[in-house]
């Protein structure tokens, strides 16, 4: 899952250990989910999107969209 955490966090000038406290998580975990190694979990999802002022959806997306019509 592709994200643009790193683009918001950058555009505050917080490093990712400052965004890690306001999320209460690792720096690693952030390094994880900026590099896609990692998926949030939705309260995780949430919490971040709180943290931006951004929906989710506006946060996170798929590597690859597929289409689903038939």
């Amino acid at each position: 899952m592709k994200n643009r955490l790193r683009e918001l966090r950058a555009m505050r000038r917080w490093s990712q250990a400052d965004l890690a406290d306001r999320l209460d998580v690792s720096r690693q975990t952030v390094y994880a989910i900026e590099t896609g190694r990692y998926d949030p979990s939705l309260p995780l999802a949430f919490k971040i999107a709180t943290v931006f002022g951004e929906p989710i959806e506006d946060l996170f997306f798929p590597d690859k969209y597929t289409d689903c019509t038939p």
